[in-house]
């Protein structure tokens, strides 16, 4: 089966398209399947922590549940495989997965084919700030200090985690998103900082020249 260009490209970012023999997935799918692509074999548990030190910076923070349903969605695919583990407590066994052949090819063609696709911002803080009117005169500060904290915050964290990463080969590519992570939280830490400035002229402008602030 054929289809024209375009339909390829639009199709590309879930899979479908040109009949290439891959399923069509969702992108927390090729996440997942990602995250295998790394050749170690892990368990859910482990892709959970794998997914929050690099994934959650710029993409996904996925709870187990999610985690489980795309793994279960990819075995059937037949892009991964699962064992049982005994455990060394007398727990019962743990379910560990790897990658398949046929999961690298198509992991691999996912990231060479899917087109480059504008990010979707939804930006809550931005939000509640377009909604300055109906603050308090306070309020709006208030909401970009905060900002300014968690931006900070993560920031730090993705600096620790890429400095983490330097002694690994195989996350080299993964250690420069972390590294984009941490530019990416520095200018979100700076645009409150300018949008406080802003702040302050607005609010001179609003006073007028009895030194009151106006309603809406």
């Amino acid at each position: 089966m054929t289809t024209d260009a375009g339909a390829d490209a639009e199709a590309a970012g879930t899979g479908e398209g040109r009949d290439t023999g891959r399923r069509p997935l969702p992108p927390t799918s090729w996440a997942v399947l990602g995250l295998l692509s790394f050749e170690q074999e892990l368990s859910g548990y482990d892709l959970k922590k794998w997914a929050d030190w690099s994934l959650s910076f710029f993409y996904w923070s996925p709870s187990f549940s999610q985690i489980y349903g795309e793994l279960k969605r990819l075995e059937g695919a037949g892009y991964v495989t699962a064992r049982s583990v005994p455990q060394a407590t007398g727990n019962r066994d743990k379910r560990v997965y790897s990658i398949t052949d046929a999961g690298r090819a198509a992991v691999r063609e996912w990231a060479r084919g899917a087109p480059v696709e504008p990010p979707v911002l939804k930006h809550g803080v931005m939000l509640r700030l377009w909604l300055g009117h109906l603050l308090e005169p306070e309020q709006a500060r208030d909401i970009l200090r905060e900002h300014q904290a968690y931006a900070e915050k993560m920031g730090h964290r993705a600096q620790l985690d890429a400095e983490g990463a330097e002694g690994e080969p195989s996350w080299a590519y993964p250690r420069l998103v972390l590294r984009w992570a941490e530019r990416y939280y520095e200018a979100e830490r700076k645009l409150a900082e300018d949008m406080l400035v802003d702040l302050d002229e607005l609010a001179r402008e609003r006073r007028g020249g009895d030194g009151t602030e106006p309603g809406p």
